[in-house]
């Protein structure tokens, strides 16, 4: 009797599409197609430039894949096999048997950051696989990040790791836009519970050093950081560097010295960086990067150069495919800063693409330029600027 082969049971896939094609629509059908590697579509995670026509991008994502979830978000930049990009529709696809998505969104996030934390992480309740990541796609101009990542742990607790970022807009600093389904959206929070029958491991790196002795956060309001060792913060964190004197008093002259020299804000997991170089304020002499500073807090002046940043490259791949339990991995989403960016230069994101397909090999991986990275293994804090994060898939 002849024997006959059997086939292999399918299973959990994910797949990247990229299109340069300059009409929206069209650009997104092309992309998403090329995504979808497999059967049983269950998410498509679209990263666009913010060139393109937004409604238009989602018209096209329904038209490639019918009822297919989607969410996204537009960018600073898009990462993708072939390196760093602009101007593309870069799309990310999710599916295969043994593998959930269900999805939230909180509107008006401003103001409310915490309690649009808490609403998104609903849709982790509705997904029962035993490994799970709630990801955070947020409005990049909304202040107060951190509180948005409270939310969700207030929600979650320790349990869940979190993964994402914030849309961007080109540096354009006017709006940046979320995609849920067939809604565009704005200062809001699209949150999507990834849960697999295989592990799903989040790594976070950045390649920054501290600088001589900590100062002490004295006064805050509206996450700005007001004042350092009770005297204008500004002023402190530029005299801790030895900046000349025109950074004190030009903003462009600012802007370029501070995109090396992220401000340092202890964690219970070490020394995080916050960006300086977008939020520059002459006349109040305060500084802020998005995120939560409380008063009472350490921080420190930070200094870092193109080595140490794909250093960290390195380490946040390998700690997020190494956190698989040495399962195959399927596949990588792979998030860096705007800032980073700033302070790389055109030739260096180019060295840090080469770095991100080093280790992805034959992966798939995709990912944007964000105005902050959100990423949390444990505690109660995980918004991040100047990082790279991973989210490796098996």
């Amino acid at each position: 009797m002849q024997e006959t082969e059997t086939a292999e049971p399918a299973r959990r896939w994910m797949g990247v599409g990229r299109s340069v094609l300059a009409d929206s629509r069209t650009a997104a059908v092309a992309a998403a197609t090329v995504a979808q590697t497999g059967a049983e579509t269950k998410l498509l995670i679209v990263f666009a430039a913010i060139t393109h026509e937004p409604a238009a991008v989602l018209a096209g994502l329904a038209e490639a894949a019918p009822g297919v979830t989607v969410i996204g978000c537009t960018t600073h930049g898009e990462i993708g096999p072939g390196g760093p990009a602009d101007g593309t529709i870069t799309v990310a696809a999710l599916g295969g048997p043994g593998l959930q998505v269900e999805t939230s969104v909180a509107t008006g996030a401003a103001g409310r950051q915490g309690d649009a934390g808490y609403e998104v992480a609903d849709c982790v309740g509705r997904v029962d696989l035993p490994h799970k990541v709630l990801m955070l796609l947020t409005d990049g101009l909304v202040r107060d990040q951190e509180s948005i990542v409270r939310g969700c742990y207030r929600a979650l607790g320790a349990a869940v790791p979190l993964f994402g970022g914030a849309a961007a807009d080109g540096w354009r600093m006017s709006g940046a836009y979320l995609f849920h389904n067939g809604q565009v959206l704005t200062d809001a929070v699209v949150g999507a519970a990834i849960a697999s029958e295989a592990p799903l491991a989040v790594g976070v790196r950045h390649g920054y050093q501290t600088v001589g002795q900590p100062m002490m956060v004295t006064r805050t309001e509206n996450g700005r950081v007001l004042s350092l060792d009770d005297r204008p913060a500004l002023d402190v964190y530029l005299e801790r560097l030895g900046a000349p004197p025109e950074v004190y008093t030009d903003a462009a002259a600012f802007t370029a010295f501070a995109l090396p020299r992220p401000l340092g804000v202890q964690r219970r997991s070490g020394v995080e960086a916050r960006n300086l170089s977008t939020e520059v304020d002459l006349e109040g002499r305060s500084i802020g990067g998005g995120g939560a500073i409380d008063p009472g807090g350490l921080t420190w002046v930070m200094t870092g150069d193109e080595q140490s940043i794909l250093e960290a490259t390195d380490a946040a791949c390998r700690d997020a495919l190494d956190r698989l339990d040495g399962r195959e991995p399927i596949g990588m989403l792979t998030l860096s800063c705007a800032a980073l960016r700033a302070a790389l230069g055109d030739e260096g994101i180019q060295r840090e693409g080469e770095r991100l397909q080093k280790w992805a090999g034959s992966l798939p991986y995709a990912g944007f330029y964000t105005y902050g990275e959100i990423a949390r293994n444990h505690g109660i804090d995980g918004f991040h600027n100047q990082t790279l994060v991973v989210l490796a898939l098996s």
